[in-house]
């Protein structure tokens, strides 16, 4: 069997549908389910053992370890004549039960069989009995009243009501195969994402010449290989993800799966399906039973971005994980345990939102075993040519063309640029300035953004300041110049520049009163 036609037969014992028609089939006919792989062995039992047998004399027969051994053969003869019949087939067991039994297969590979035994037939119900009475006296050592009393309490299927059974199996059936179809699908797209990571998120492609990333790197280097859970911490656009991708890519964890999910983007309830999973029928649109993030990430990493949008309820549920590792999809009762390494990335203040309480002080220091502080890109504007270089060669491979030229004049404009976006805003002007450039191999200082183009003139007026001046006159000059430079970049979004001030929004706002500072 290929590697690619693999079955977890343990997962099927967690299948809601398996639960549900194990219920179903016990309290109609008194029969039980069970599975079989492709040799013919129990599978997704206890110890080898037939799942809670439904009738006593069941229960006798497999207790004893000798008739137990009997039981065993029969599953696998009725493995084989299962795959032989590539159908439903109906047969009757060394003891004198009808089994019921259809094959498993994937991409015509057999993998086994679905049974359900433990019943007789209504039109062989005669011989079927005798048969049984003789195993009985034979095996199990009781005599005939005792038998008798256990043979009436037998489930008894018309034709009909086998038929029915059939459809149930069939039902099953078809949920396992479109579990296996889900997890197939998932694994080639994780697949392809790990393929490319490994291609373009080693340390060696992340630019980064400054200081300020050479400190970076130095520390990533450090903790890359270790289990340790990672903070990545910084502004908007500064590439958290990016190094979250770098650290998977060069960790003892590289060849299992790196999944993301950001935090900010759906409300409670739809995070913790996507985090948990959840099994069918627990909510309206819950159709099945799906695999959560957590799952999916197993021996691998998760890295949960915007950890600081996530709710009190929601901490809560992840500190289980990181002490415990274990977690109960939505709907669930069953714990399951998974092995994760969480890497984890915000750009808001988690120490202050501690103080403020609305973070979790005992979460904060799980996630922040190691801080990962990215700088922003106005910390390390001699990276700045070097990051350009890299995204015009990017436009011109997935374009398929020449990579374009930057003038010198168009390059000193955007060195002195705030970048209050960091690295995402740089890249996106780069792809502005090659759409608006055309067929023209060379991009010139026109075509950047009004904000850019006008950085001469707003970094010139910080240095109109009479030096013969009041030195508090001056400074408060330079200070509400800074500020409203700062806002106007920023459309007014004073959250934002108190960021890139280094300062409190209400220190910001109490200064835009002192100066008179409104948006006009």
């Amino acid at each position: 069997m290929s590697d690619e036609i693999e079955l977890n037969f343990e997962h099927f014992e967690n299948l809601n549908i398996v639960n549900k028609l194990r219920q179903i089939i016990g309290n109609w006919w008194n029969i039980q389910l069970n599975f079989t792989d492709e040799k013919g062995y129990l599978r997704g039992v206890p110890q080898g053992r037939f799942f809670n047998p439904k009738n006593p004399i069941c229960k006798f027969i497999t207790e004893n370890n000798e008739t137990f051994k009997d039981c065993v053969k029969v599953a696998r003869v009725t493995t084989i004549e299962s795959e032989e019949a590539n159908e439903q087939l109906i047969s009757t067991c060394h003891a004198g039960f009808s089994t019921i039994s259809l094959p498993l297969k994937i991409e015509e590979k057999y993998l086994g069989c679905i049974f359900a035994d433990g019943f007789i037939i209504e039109e062989t119900v005669n011989e079927q009995k005798e048969k049984l009475r003789k195993y009985l006296q034979k095996t199990q050592n009781k005599n005939a009243l005792e038998v008798e009393e256990y043979i009436n309490t037998l489930p008894i299927l018309s034709m009909k009501e086998v038929g029915y059974l059939e459809e149930l199996l069939q039902l099953v059936l078809d949920e396992i195969l479109q579990l296996r179809k889900s997890i197939s699908d998932n694994q080639e797209e994780l697949n392809a994402i790990n393929s490319s990571l490994k291609r373009d998120w080693n340390f060696e492609n992340i630019v980064g010449k400054s200081k300020a990333m050479q400190d970076v790197f130095n520390l990533l280097g450090k903790v890359s290989e270790s289990e340790a859970t990672i903070l990545i911490t910084g502004e908007n656009g500064t590439g958290k993800e990016g190094i979250a991708k770098a650290i998977h890519v060069n960790s003892k964890r590289k060849n299992k799966n790196f999944i993301v999910q950001n935090c900010g983007a759906l409300n409670d309830n739809l995070l913790e399906s996507e985090l948990f999973g959840h099994v069918k029928g627990s909510f309206t649109n819950a159709i099945k039973d799906k695999k959560g993030l957590f799952e999916l990430a197993d021996k691998g990493t998760l890295f949960l971005d915007e950890i600081g949008d996530t709710s009190a309820t929601m901490q809560v549920k992840l500190l289980r994980l990181l002490q415990e590792g274990t977690f109960i999809p939505v709907g669930g009762s069953e714990q399951k345990k998974v092995d994760v390494r969480i890497l984890a990335a915000t750009n808001k203040n988690l120490e202050q939102m501690v103080k403020n309480g609305t973070f979790r002080e005992d979460l904060y220091y799980r996630l922040n075993v190691i801080n990962v502080r990215l700088p922003a890109l106005r910390e390390r504007s001699e990276d700045i040519p070097l990051l350009i270089k890299k995204f015009l060669e990017n436009y011109a491979k997935s374009n398929k063309i020449q990579a374009k030229k930057i003038s010198s004049s168009c390059l000193q404009r955007m060195e002195k640029y705030h970048w209050p976006g960091n690295v995402r805003e740089l890249e996106n002007e780069v792809e502005r300035l090659c759409v608006l450039s055309g067929e023209n191999p060379d991009i010139s200082e026109e075509l950047l953004s009004d904000r850019i183009f006008g950085t001469d003139e707003k970094e010139e007026s910080f240095h109109n300041i009479d030096k013969q001046s009041n030195l508090k006159d001056a400074i408060e000059k330079l200070e509400k110049e800074m500020i409203l430079a700062h806002l106007e970049k920023l459309n007014w979004n004073k959250s934002k520049a108190s960021i890139t001030l280094g300062i409190s929004r209400a220190s910001l706002i109490m200064k835009c009163e002192k100066y008179n500072l409104e948006k006009k």
